[in-house]
Order: structure tokens, then C-alpha cells, then sequence
């Protein structure tokens, strides 16, 4: 048999697959009271993630999912790489709001391969074929069961198919929809205001005569970002420093004709890259000049050398576009959904927290988003959910903005498209479930049951060299002890992540919960001031 009659009869399985999720969103939908299983599988394919550690972590980031045992006939199925600490399993189940601790954790079920590499999850799991095999004898009914996972590659599709469960997420016959690329298509196909720049780029070349376009249309551009199609958390990113360049050389580049980018600002990716045109003196020298700014490029990603960087450039594909500056400059995005049913729901918007060597790499974020903005940036999201929606795409999925206030109004850029669950989807649902409240897209406001309007700040890097010294018990002490514990009846205070990360790596991640803005920030502020008093003095290596 051939490998595409395989490949067909394999879509045409999963096709039937995911067509399961329609009577059983329905019914979660209706009641939230019949029986179903949740396999949880919060596998990562990110280049960046180069310790056994750090993708332990990223595994258990998810464990707010636990929330759902609160549902009385749920079962969980969760898998990570290495085996979960039970004291932070007690933690979570002690967050049930309703809920007999006990009672949840007969429905509950930890599975781990036990393999502490930094191959992703799914990969660990396809290569064992008795764990799957144990993973399917804990599901009662495989037609009320669907897989959870974080991002939804052909490893997570495969997986699906073993399981004989559908997958809620995108199918991965839809990534270029996600890609650097494939977002700037969709974007401007849905008149959705993007920076200036071009897609499908693979060379050097290509990169040069792009940017060589972009500064004959504006003259200004002070820094243009690099992105690889395939990149999360600003780790495929890089920046190009274009000040100082001679205005004169804009037009002198700009004369040389690019084969491949048209005048709609898109290149053309059947095209080939360079031009049989001799270049004119100025247009040599300007060249030269960009060629010196591109190998001087600054990486996100710590260790990245330029060899390695335009490889796998050549290999992935990139876009290049214009780094949107200003004094009065934020990082939005918003959440969306689409349901099995087709329907595009408005989750949350958020202000994302960057850091990094160029600012680009998300560290935590503030909710809700400034109401100055989300409305805006919601209404622009809203159409590429309804893009999608109409492609087939389900699940959750997020949009990254930047926004600059200029003459006392802001102007909303997209600038991509994450289709998978992202570091905005764990803190956001630990709210929702914790809470039972519900996120106005018309406001931006999300209210209790109680009319309490909540907010939060939440992080995926606290960390000290001194944090090194506690486990999750010691912290566990420290959080009773300074009544930072999330309370019930005030529905306010932290909860903690990522804390099997603390023994080797110092970092654990929060979500602190308040009121306000402000009181969720002082919250924030204050347990981490405390997690340093608390360790000072002690040894850190």
C-alpha cells in the first residue's frame, strides 16, 4: 500500500474520530453531569525547552485541569514524563470548590513513561505501546472520552488514533494556518491590520530584498523582527537593527527589482529568490550594508548562532515585518474557542509580561487587558476566529497583538496566531474554575457569581538561584504559614505551578488573584517578597 493511501485512510479515521465530539459537547454543554473521560497529554514540541526539567514542569503547568474532577462523574487521565509528587496532586485536589477530596482522587489516574528526556510526551508514549494499551483500559466508554493535549502535532493525531478517542484541538492539517507565514495570509485576506512586511522568506537573500522593500516604503523603519514559521514564546524571533542606515540607500535597494514579492507586500512563494538584474554601486553598498546588519541580528533565543538560525530558516521558512515601537507600547492578546459545534466563543484578553534579550519572550501576563484596548483588539480577533471556524479548525487558540497609543488613540497590529493552548490558557481557566465566573468580550470584565469583578497577575518565572532550596513542601509551609493560599470564601490569594521546578531549577510559577488590578498585582509583589525573605541567607549554587 502505498504511503498516501495510508496517509488518507489515516485522515479519513481521524475525520470519524472527531465527528464523536459533537454529541459529547452537547451533552457537557447541557448538563455537565454525565460520565466522560479527559486524557489529559500535555506534550511540547518547543526547540527552546532544552532540560528534562524545564519540560516536567511545562507537563504539570496544566495540572489546573484537575479542577474538572469537580464535574462528580469525570475521570481524569493524566500523563506527564515523570512521575508527579503526590503532595501536589493533594494541592490541587484541596482546591475543589464542592468537592470531596477523596471522592476526586478515585477518579483520577497518573500514568507516566518515566522517561525524563526532553523528547516530547507523545513521542514517549507512542514508543510504548503497553502504556497506551493501559491508558485505553482506563477509558469506561470511547465514546465519551476525547484527548487533551497542549499542542496538536501529527505525534498528538497519532496518539488519538491509538487511543481510539478524538483529539479536542486543531487538526494538524492545519498548522500552516498557524505558522509566521500563514497568519500574515490570513490577516490580510480578513482585513485585519498587521505590520508591514513579507512571508515565506528562506535565504539570506530573500531576507535582504525584503528588507530592502519595506525601508522604500518606509523610510523610518528602525528595527524589523525576523521570525521562523514555526517558533513559541518569541524563541524562533530575532532582530534586526536598521538605525543609522543612509535614508539615500532606501530607494538605491528598492530600485534593484525583487523576484518573488509583488506589490501587494506578500512574496510570492512559487517565485525563486534574487535577481538576474545587476545591482547598481549604491545598490551594492546599501546591500552590503543590510547584509552586516542581518549577521549582526539579535536572537531571543540564548546559545542561537547565525549559521544555525538561517538553517533552520532555510528549512522552516520565516517572514520578516516591521518591530512596531512607541513610549506607550503593550503586548495583548486575546483567547478564543471553537466549539465542535462551530460555534466562536470570546474568552479572555490579556496584557502579556515580555522579557528576554529583545523583549520577546513571554514571561507571565496581567488579566483582564486594558480596557482602553480589548474591546478592539477582541473585535479584530473575532474575525480570524470566524476565518478559522470556517476552515473547520476547533479548540482553543490565541491571538498576539501589540498596541501603540498615538495622538490619544490605540492602534491594534496582529502579529500571530497560536493555535494550541498557550501560557494565557492556564491562569485563565484556574480563574474560570475556581470561580464559576464569566468573561464579558463587550467590557472586558470578568465577574463572580457574587458580582465581585476578579483579576489576576500570573507568571511561569518566579524564580531565584535561592529557591533552589525549598521542595514543594517547604513552599507548601511558607504558603499556610503567610496566608497566601487561595481562599474560597474570599476568592482571592495564589495558586501555584510549575512547582516541581523549584529543587534544580529555582522557578515556579503563580497565579495571584484579586479584586482589582491592583490588588492582584500587590498580591503578586507580596509573595514573592516573601518566597526572598524566606530563603535570604540561604545557599544558592
Amino acid at each position: 500500500m502505498s504511503e498516501r493511501k495510508i496517509v488518507t485512510d489515516s485522515q479519513d479515521e481521524f475525520d470519524q474520530l472527531q465527528k464523536k465530539l459533537v454529541p459529547l459537547w452537547k451533552s457537557i454543554e447541557r448538563l455537565n453531569q454525565d460520565p466522560q473521560t479527559i486524557v489529559v497529554v500535555p506534550s511540547m514540541s518547543i526547540d527552546a525547552i532544552g532540560s528534562g526539567a524545564v519540560m516536567q514542569a511545562y507537563e504539570e503547568r496544566f495540572l489546573f485541569l484537575l479542577l474538572l474532577l469537580r464535574q462528580p462523574r469525570a475521570r481524569l487521565i493524566y500523563v506527564t514524563s515523570q512521575t508527579i509528587l503526590p503532595s501536589i496532586i493533594d494541592y490541587y485536589l484541596d482546591l475543589l470548590p464542592g468537592v470531596i477530596p477523596s471522592h476526586a482522587r478515585q477518579r483520577l489516574f497518573l500514568l507516566s513513561p518515566l522517561d525524563g528526556s526532553v523528547r516530547p510526551l507523545s513521542d514517549k508514549l507512542l514508543a510504548r505501546p503497553r502504556l497506551i494499551q493501559r491508558i485505553r483500559s482506563l477509558i469506561m466508554d470511547p465514546d465519551r472520552a476525547h484527548l487533551a493535549p497542549f499542542n496538536t502535532t501529527n505525534r498528538e493525531k497519532e496518539l488519538a488514533l491509538r487511543l481510539g478517542i478524538p483529539m479536542y484541538g486543531a487538526d494538524p492539517k492545519f498548522f500552516p494556518l498557524g505558522t509566521k507565514s500563514g497568519c500574515r495570509k490570513i490577516f490580510l485576506e480578513e482585513n485585519v491590520p498587521h505590520p508591514l512586511g513579507y512571508e515565506n522568506l528562506g535565504s539570506k537573500e530573500d531576507l535582504i530584498e525584503a528588507i530592502a522593500q519595506m525601508r522604500a516604503k518606509k523610510p523610518s523603519i528602525k528595527q524589523v523582527l525576523v521570525k521562523l514559521n514555526e517558533g513559541v514564546s518569541g524563541e524562533g524571533n530575532a532582530v534586526i537593527d536598521l538605525t543609522g542606515l543612509p535614508p539615500s540607500f532606501a530607494k538605491a535597494t528598492a530600485d534593484r527589482p525583487v523576484a518573488g514579492i509583488g506589490d501587494a507586500g506578500h512574496r510570492n512563494a512559487s517565485a525563486g529568490p534574487g535577481s538576474s538584474i545587476p545591482a547598481t554601486t549604491d545598490s551594492g553598498r546599501a546591500r552590503a550594508m543590510l547584509e552586516e546588519r542581518l549577521r549582526a541580528m539579535q536572537f531571543e533565543l540564548e546559545g542561537t548562532i547565525y549559521e544555525s538560525y538561517m538553517n533552520k530558516l532555510q528549512e522552516r521558512k520565516g517572514v520578516v515585518e516591521e518591530r512596531i515601537m512607541g513610549e506607550k507600547f503593550r503586548s495583548p492578546s486575546v483567547q478564543l474557542r471553537i466549539t465542535p459545534l462551530g460555534a466562536v466563543e470570546l474568552l479572555s484578553t490579556h496584557d502579556q509580561l515580555l522579557g528576554g534579550p529583545t523583549g520577546q519572550s513571554y514571561l507571565g501576563c496581567v488579566f483582564p487587558a486594558d480596557t482602553g484596548y480589548a474591546a478592539l483588539i477582541t473585535r479584530e480577533a473575532a474575525k480570524v476566529g470566524r476565518r478559522l471556524a470556517k476552515e473547520g479548525v476547533i479548540g482553543r487558540f490565541a491571538l498576539d497583538f501589540v498596541v501603540v497609543r498615538t495622538n490619544g488613540k490605540w492602534e491594534p497590529y496582529a502579529i500571530e496566531i497560536n493555535l494550541r493552548k498557550g501560557g494565557t490558557t492556564h491562569p485563565f481557566l484556574t480563574l474560570q474554575f475556581l470561580t464559576d465566573g464569566t468573561y464579558d468580550p463587550n467590557t472586558g470584565i470578568f465577574t463572580a457569581p457574587n458580582g465581585q469583578q476578579k483579576f489576576f497577575v500570573a507568571s511561569d518565572h518566579v524564580e531565584s538561584p535561592r529557591y533552589r532550596t525549598l521542595t514543594p513542601d517547604d513552599l507548601f509551609d511558607i504558603v499556610v504559614r503567610h496566608n497566601l493560599h487561595f481562599n474560597q470564601t474570599r476568592q482571592t490569594g495564589v495558586v501555584f505551578h510549575m512547582m516541581s521546578a523549584l529543587g534544580e531549577l529555582g522557578r515556579t510559577g503563580l497565579t495571584a488573584v484579586g479584586n482589582s488590578h491592583e490588588d492582584a498585582k500587590a498580591t503578586y509583589n507580596h509573595t514573592v517578597a516573601v518566597l526572598d525573605e524566606e530563603t535570604r541567607g540561604e545557599a544558592a549554587w
